[in-house]
């Protein structure tokens, strides 16, 4: 049986792989231009926040941080998790949510991460189409002891 299906995939290949040719001996694939190599999306910077317990603070290390279209921001669960990043609604331009909301992968609440539980666990945003202004944030577990960051994107 085994050599059954080898055998049908060889020939299947084989098939694939010939071609009709054109009048004048020419293969159609010859004549056919290359296809262009699509673009490679620009990509912008990378940025790092570290979400730490320092004694009994908790804090986005850096908790303000200015950016360009187009970079990303990685935070990363160091100490005292687990930690989460939660964008205020009201606090971010139009237009940001549609951009934010598809990264965050089993959302708390809206505009809200799921928990890092992990330690040296990361939640990666990417900022690229994402309007200019400030995106102003929060941890969950952390936001009555002042746990509170704010990304200002530039075009």
């Amino acid at each position: 049986m085994m050599k059954l299906v080898v055998l049908t995939g060889l020939a299947a290949a084989l098939m694939a792989c010939g071609g009709e040719k054109k009048a004048g001996g020419a293969d159609s694939t010859a004549a056919a231009a290359p296809a262009a190599a699509p673009a490679a999306p620009a990509t912008g910077a990378t940025h790092d926040v570290n979400m730490v317990l320092e004694g009994t603070t908790y804090k986005f290390v850096p908790n303000e941080l200015s950016i360009k279209v187009g970079d990303k921001v990685v935070f990363h669960n160091v100490s005292g998790g687990p930690h989460n990043v939660k964008f205020w609604p009201d606090s971010i331009p139009a237009g940001a949510k549609e951009v934010i909301e598809p990264q965050l992968k089993d959302e708390i609440e809206s505009l809200s991460s799921a928990l890092l539980v992990d330690p040296n666990a990361t939640l990666e945003i990417s900022f690229a189409g994402a309007p200019a202004g400030e995106y102003k944030f929060t941890c969950t577990p952390h936001m009555a002891m002042s746990m509170h960051g704010k990304i200002t994107v530039t075009p």
